[in-house]
């Protein structure tokens, strides 16, 4: 997720924090994270790094899709990031079971 400030960059910004395409600087973690607050009535970039991984999974996305979008070197850290559902778990196997497919 890379968040752009509204106005351009001032002079004082590093060139790798500069987008190419807007000219705008990235804001910072902490300025990210009091906006997304603000926008969302509380939730934090945290809860949205979760959300994102669970719909991932939810959605069908592999092991090693989910591990190269949340950066943890092992399976056992991303299981504490995507909890998938009871009700999207049984769809899954309900559409991966060899004996529905049959009928």
């Amino acid at each position: 997720m890379l968040a752009l400030e509204r106005r351009g960059s001032g002079p004082a910004q590093p060139p790798g924090d500069i987008d190419a395409g807007s000219g705008r600087a990235r804001l910072s973690y902490r300025r990210a994270a009091e906006l997304f607050s603000a926008a969302t009535g509380g939730a934090t970039l945290h809860q949205l790094r979760h959300s994102a991984l669970t719909h991932a999974a939810e959605d069908g996305a592999n092991t090693a899709v989910l591990l190269a979008c949340s950066g943890p070197t092992s399976v056992a850290s991303l299981a504490r990031y995507a909890r998938v559902s009871s009700e999207a778990l049984a769809a899954w196997q309900a559409g991966h079971d060899p004996a529905s497919r049959r009928r």
